[in-house]
Formats: C-alpha cells, sequence, structure tokens
C-alpha cells in the first residue's frame, strides 16, 4: 500500500512493479510541428498476463494526418523503467519526461530521431490532491487509472519516418498516460493545446464507465490550463455535468461546480482505429483522431468570462458502450 500512494504522488512513474496480471501501461505522447501540418501520438507502453504468448512491451506510431497505425511489439522482458528521473525503454526506443528516442525498424514501419521537450505543465499533485483523479487515485482496487503529465511544452528535433524528414522544432506538446487492468466500458476523451487565441493554453477532458466496489459510476475529470492557472471540474470535486450529447459529427458537453462553468463543443472527425487493453489482451479497438476541433467557454458563475477559444489539432475517442454512459447522467 505504501508503494501503491508513492507512485500515486508521481503518476509518471511506472506502477507495474510487482502487480498481478492483467496489467496495462501506456505513455502518450502527442507531438504536433510547428505549422500543425505534422501530428503524431506515440504511445510506449506494456500488456502483464499470465499468458506468455499475449504478454508484451509495446510502441505504437499513430499519424493522425495520414491515419496510419503501427503498432510495434517487443518481449516484455525488453522493457525497462525507472523511477527517478522517470525513464522507459524499450530496446532502443527511450522515454524521458524531456526527451524520446525512437530506433524502430521493421516490416511495419521505420522511425527514428530524438525529440527534446520544454519545461513541462503537469496536472497539481498533493498529497489531497494527487494528480488528475483527485483522491480517487489513492483507491488501490480501481479498474483504470490516469495521469496528466504535460499539458503542453515545446518541442525541438525532427524524426524521420519511412524516409521522410519530419521536423517538430517548434511545435507543441502534450503527454498522459493511463494504466490498470483495462480500458473503461465506455468513454469520451478529449483533448487540444492548440487555440490561437491563447499559446500555452490547453484543455483535456474524459468522462467514463468508472467501476467502484460492485458498481459503477460516470466519473468524469476536465482541466483547462490557462496563463499559469489550473481550472479543473471532476467528480471527486463536487463538480457535475449538465449536458453530455453524442452525434454522428459533434460532442456537446458542459460542466460546473459552484464557481465556474465549462462549455465544450467537440466537432468529430475521421478516426483511426488504435488497440487498447482489455483483462485479456490489447484487443479493445479504440477510434481516435487529431483532426478535431474543440470550442470551450469558461466563464464564472457570475457569468464573467475567464477564457474562450477554439483548439485545433485536437485528440478526440468516443468509444465502447456509450449508451450505457450517456444514460446514466
Amino acid at each position: 500500500m505504501l508503494d501503491h500512494i508513492r507512485k500515486t504522488l508521481h503518476p509518471e512513474r511506472y506502477h507495474g512493479t510487482g502487480k498481478r496480471p492483467p496489467f496495462f501501461e501506456g505513455w502518450y505522447f502527442k507531438l504536433v510541428s510547428a505549422d500543425r501540418r505534422e501530428r503524431f501520438a506515440i504511445i510506449p507502453g506494456i500488456f502483464l498476463s499470465d499468458d506468455p504468448t499475449v504478454q508484451h512491451a509495446f510502441v505504437q506510431v499513430f499519424d493522425g494526418v495520414s491515419g496510419a497505425v503501427s503498432y510495434h511489439r517487443f518481449p516484455a522482458e525488453q522493457f525497462r523503467a525507472v523511477d527517478d528521473p522517470f525513464a522507459v525503454s524499450l530496446g532502443a526506443n527511450q522515454f524521458r519526461m524531456d526527451q524520446l528516442t525512437l530506433d524502430i525498424h521493421d516490416d511495419l514501419r521505420s522511425v527514428s530521431g530524438t525529440l527534446r521537450f520544454g519545461a513541462a505543465t503537469p496536472w497539481r499533485v498533493n498529497t489531497l490532491e494527487p494528480g488528475v483523479m483527485g483522491w480517487l487515485g489513492y483507491l488501490p482496487f480501481l479498474e483504470c487509472y490516469h495521469g496528466v503529465l504535460s499539458f503542453d511544452h515545446k518541442l525541438e528535433g525532427a524524426l524521420t519516418v519511412d524516409g521522410r524528414t519530419v521536423d517538430f522544432t517548434g511545435g507543441h506538446g502534450y503527454i498522459e498516460k493511463d494504466w490498470g487492468k483495462s480500458f473503461p466500458g465506455g468513454w469520451v476523451w478529449m483533448q487540444t493545446n492548440h487555440f490561437a487565441e491563447s499559446e500555452g493554453t490547453s484543455f483535456t477532458g474524459a468522462c467514463a464507465i468508472t467501476p467502484l466496489l460492485r458498481g459503477w459510476f460516470p466519473g468524469f475529470l476536465a482541466g483547462v490550463w490557462h496563463q499559469g492557472e489550473l481550472h479543473r471540474f471532476a467528480s471527486y470535486s463536487y463538480a457535475k455535468i449538465d449536458k453530455l450529447e453524442v452525434t454522428e459529427h459533434t460532442v456537446d458537453w458542459v460542466v460546473s461546480d459552484k464557481q465556474k462553468r465549462l462549455e465544450i463543443n467537440a466537432r468529430r472527425a475521421e478516426a483511426s482505429i488504435l488497440p487498447g487493453p482489455s483483462r485479456h489482451d490489447m484487443g479493445v479497438r479504440v477510434p481516435e483522431t487529431l483532426k478535431a476541433v474543440i470550442s470551450i467557454a469558461l466563464t464564472r458563475a457570475d457569468g464573467g468570462l475567464i477564457f474562450e477559444g477554439t483548439g485545433t489539432c485536437a485528440g478526440l475517442e468516443v468509444a465502447g458502450d456509450l449508451d450505457k454512459l450517456l444514460k446514466a447522467l
């Protein structure tokens, strides 16, 4: 339990040491070039199982412009993790909070190079509210945990992708992660840190079927990082969902608490299918796009405007048993 508490206070670290399978953990590095014409998500991770044919480490490479997805498997024994300073490696591929290095050459794709990251802007972590999940993060029996490691940071360097140089210098990155036994049964997730109205402003939010003891509830979180301040709404903070409507083309979501209100309109886009974890394997089909557009309006309870803007290069997932989730609201 003590180790669980220590890791909760350091969400970037690997949480799988000593865990009984099934267990997964994955870090999500989003990369967008300065001209916004290149958008990639690089996802290193591991899936632990009692079945040696299923257990493995991986690096996913998602080209958010072309939609191409490649899933590169590694023996689980090649996965290495260091706590302080945080680092994860899979063979020659290395991931840290200040840079990543890729060296992938197989039948699926060739990706190599090093990118350096500017100072991270994480969701705040303290003993009373240890990260994006708040006090819920201390519970040792949840199905899935989430962390936001950097709302926004600058990028420097280039990757060579199938012989093509992709320069990310001057672009922006975002880092989050998930770990646990399985992805939720259904969820909506969205993120953007490309607001023309305010460089460095970032929004992320998710609503999901959240098992708890013998039942479940529609757990949610939403955070706006703006001018050095985090405006957050979450189940654990007594905020509430005023509206969540999903159509073929849009997601309309409104959350509020006693002090503030956040209105979100996401315009959906063509999605690619990424592998995700169940309790048995990496067989969950996760539809994701990096082409969505998200408009937000953050106001005070008295109607005063804090921030209003439209974010592009936005990540968006609408997945799983959405009817079950929406009917519970």
